[in-house]
């Protein structure tokens, strides 16, 4: 099966300063990819480029196989949802969801029809006669997404939709996109900076640092095997465990040995045949750190540490200790015995582990 998108070796700069650097990615039909990473990454721009809002310095994009470099964005077969919406305010809903059918000479009966089944898809019916400034943001986002919606378009392109929600709607709005991704088996391109959203809406993620692309992956991928120390610091909250370590071979199996403040080295026997450098970064999420049997496995490691801060959150506390001079979360159960300023056992998953580079931040295992 042929990409729906795929992006080529593309640069963009604005006179000298490089905002984009050797861009590769493709989806195929159907794919939700998400485009995620802090303020500045370039990952709104590269949006832009793929629907020709900002001309390509280098490179190429195609769309259902056809190379769009220097097809202007009307003519890109896209729909494109923003942050801002971008409704016309003296135009009533319907209007508004029926405007560009208008402009490219729809006829009328294929706009109503086309309105009908988007507004009960998207459950706006009562709506279509009101203005954008008779609705609340959440009913906005909707009638933005219904305008994408009748054009039917090989690839919908979103930016932060949902960044001017608040939390509770903006996870309503999230389970509608994915709910329309479902139903649709439509191809999109969503850009967000929360991680969260990126993990929950993406069957493929892109996540971007400076223009660069750090990795691609699945939601699954991206979350277990981190492809360096700024994917695995940034997809996850709380955040992966990132503790320095250093390492002396034992036979078949590695020693890691973790310095603490007031006790001796923490010290954890990892039995994978792995080729580690003398010194990593250990990498080990919170729920990879129970409390002492609750988890089970050969690869499980249970150790005495010193409890210095207790987070109860609902479903889950949070603990964290000094391990490496840094402070290590443990997720745990809700009821656990936990308390500040007392010794418990917890029991490290080392089946989880992920090894980084010191110098270069790289994944080792």
């Amino acid at each position: 099966m042929a990409p729906i998108l795929d992006i080529k070796n593309l640069y963009k700069s604005y006179g000298a300063t490089e905002i984009l650097k050797d861009i590769n990615v493709a989806i195929e039909p159907g794919d939700f990819l998400v485009l995620v990473g802090p303020s500045g990454c370039g990952k709104s721009t590269l949006l832009n480029c793929i629907a020709g809002l900002e001309p390509i310095t280098g490179g190429a994009v195609h769309i259902n196989g056809k190379n769009m470099t220097d097809v202007s964005p009307k003519d890109r077969d896209i729909a494109m949802v923003f942050q801002s919406y971008a409704l016309y305010p003296t135009m009533s809903v319907a209007k508004n969801i029926t405007f560009g059918m208008k402009v490219r000479g729809v006829d009328a009966a294929t706009q109503a029809a086309k309105l009908a089944e988007v507004a009960a898809q998207l459950q706006i019916e009562p709506l279509l006669n009101r203005r954008p400034g008779q609705l609340s943001g959440g009913q906005r986002q909707r009638v933005a997404m219904g305008r994408a919606l009748v054009r039917d378009p090989a690839l919908f392109l979103f930016d932060e939709p949902l960044s001017n929600l608040d939390a509770k709607l903006r996870v309503e709005m999230r389970t509608e996109i994915k709910k329309l991704h479902h139903n649709l088996g439509a191809s999109m391109v969503y850009v967000t900076h929360d991680q969260i959203e990126a993990m929950t809406l993406a069957t493929k993620i892109v996540v971007m640092k400076g223009g660069v692309i750090q990795q691609i992956g699945t939601p699954a991928e991206i979350y277990n095997t981190p492809a360096n120390l700024f994917v695995a610091d940034f997809m996850g909250s709380p955040a992966m465990n990132l503790i320095p370590a250093s390492v002396r071979r034992d036979g078949a199996f590695h020693r890691i040995e973790i310095q603490r403040d007031s006790a001796e080295p923490l010290v954890l026997a990892d039995q994978r045949p792995l080729n580690l450098p003398d010194n990593v970064i250990m990498g080990l999420r919170p729920e990879d750190i129970a409390e002492a049997g609750f988890r089970a496995g050969a690869e499980v490691q249970e150790a005495n540490c010193l409890i210095d801060m207790v987070e109860p959150a609902g479903a889950d506390t949070y603990v964290v200790s000094q391990l490496g001079g840094k402070q290590v979360t443990a997720r745990l159960h809700a009821e656990t015995s936990a308390r500040a300023g007392q010794a418990m056992n917890l029991a490290f998953d080392l089946a989880k582990v992920s090894y980084f580079a010191p110098e270069t931040g790289e994944r080792l295992n």
